[in-house]
């Protein structure tokens, strides 16, 4: 078993390592990175610079990351929010220009021209998208938050920076119901188990690990089966489901493709064929 650190969550090549991985890992020269911004709805982070390597995760609209190296195309970066490392499309990030006022709370919405609900859209956030709001409009009953250019979104699918994170993390989880599967997914366009997890945890005020195995070993405390009750988690080996009740999950699954309800001994049942029995239950 190799000794180095995690490289999801380290960052460090041969020729090139973050600072504070100083004396830990052997590299040609060590960098403090620089803070950027995703400037894009989704953009999805690699753990190498090609398009033919698989999604690790994704990042979303305003979330800031460390960027150390950028060539080729390619910027190498470190996410703030959990501090996954990868590669992503150097367009995709660039300088933090404003600061971040309201946060995306709807599953998906859109970003209008102007601020009428009849007008083209030039975009589609996810929940968990940061934006920078700049004034407010009310066209037909219909409030509107205007960003840079004049474009629109739906102002009640927003909220305040400083009070956006909030509520019960179940019933978060339960508004992407029927959201498409999506390996590495983390948006309301894709979502994965361990993603599903994260984003509405975040958007209930919890910052926890992006992948299945991090979530399996440090997030909350174990539990026995017999304790399960909402809000536990159900971990398989590379598989995580949310319990809604002491009956049945929620979970991003790859057997209906979305987000579905299933029951607790149902699922266990039937992904037992392919990855044995549960390997544990938390307490978040």
């Amino acid at each position: 078993m190799s000794d180095l650190p995690d490289r999801r969550l380290n960052a460090y090549r041969p020729d090139l390592a973050e600072e504070r991985l100083r004396g830990l890992v052997a590299a040609e020269s060590y960098i403090v990175g620089t803070t950027s911004q995703v400037s894009v709805p989704v953009v999805q982070l690699r753990a190498r610079p090609e398009l033919e390597c698989g999604t690790d995760t994704e990042l979303l609209l305003g979330e800031t990351v460390q960027v150390f190296d950028s060539a080729a195309g390619w910027a190498w970066v470190k996410a703030d929010s959990d501090g996954y490392v990868g590669y992503v499309p150097d367009y995709t990030v660039g300088p933090v220009v404003k600061s971040v006022t309201h946060v995306v709370t709807a599953p998906r919405t859109f970003v209008y021209v102007g601020h009428d609900l009849r007008f083209p859209t030039v975009q589609a956030l996810s929940m968990g998208s940061r934006i920078t709001v700049v004034d407010e409009r009310e066209t037909r009953g219909t409030r509107y938050f205007l960003l840079d250019g004049g474009q629109a979104i739906i102002a009640n699918h927003c909220a305040p920076l400083d009070s956006a994170f909030s509520g019960d993390y179940v019933a978060i989880a339960g508004r992407f119901l029927e959201t498409p599967y999506l390996w590495g997914g983390r948006s309301g366009f894709g979502i994965d188990c361990s993603g599903l997890v994260q984003l509405s945890m975040l958007m209930s005020g919890r910052s926890v690990p992006r992948d299945t195995d991090m979530q399996a070993k440090g997030l909350g405390t174990p539990i026995t089966r017999e304790e399960l009750r909402r809000g536990d988690l159900v971990f398989w080996k590379g598989h995580v489901a949310i319990m809604e009740d002491d009956r049945t999950l929620l979970h991003a699954n790859g057997h209906t493709m979305n987000v579905s309800h299933e029951g607790l001994e149902e699922a266990i049942h039937r992904i037992g064929w392919l990855y044995d029995q549960p390997t544990g239950y938390r307490r978040p």
